[in-house]
């Protein structure tokens, strides 16, 4: 809904009205542009923590299914352990 704006009130007690027009001041904006940037960030911190979270725990299950269930090597994976193991030897595998 590019374009369209909408109306947020809210009620708070005087001495928070009054440290956020201050803060506003001091960031040199209004107090809406203050408390609706203010809130757009936190908003952004909350959700990139989400979907952090998420893709960990997708990631974790993945990784443990391949453990559990590792898929058969690969040719070129077979190749390179062979080229490994002629170079140097069984000293490391």
């Amino acid at each position: 809904m590019a374009g369209v704006e909408k109306r947020f009130q809210t009620r708070m007690p005087f001495h928070v009205h009054e440290k956020l027009i201050k803060a506003a001041e001091l960031s040199g904006s209004t107090l809406n542009q203050f408390v609706v940037q203010s809130a757009l960030e936190k908003a952004s911190d909350i959700l990139e923590k989400e979907r952090v979270l998420n893709l960990s725990y997708n990631d974790a299950h993945t990784i443990f299914e391949a453990i559990e269930n590792p898929p058969e090597p690969k040719n070129a994976l077979i190749r390179a352990a062979r080229e490994y193991q002629q170079e140097f030897g069984n000293e490391s595998v």
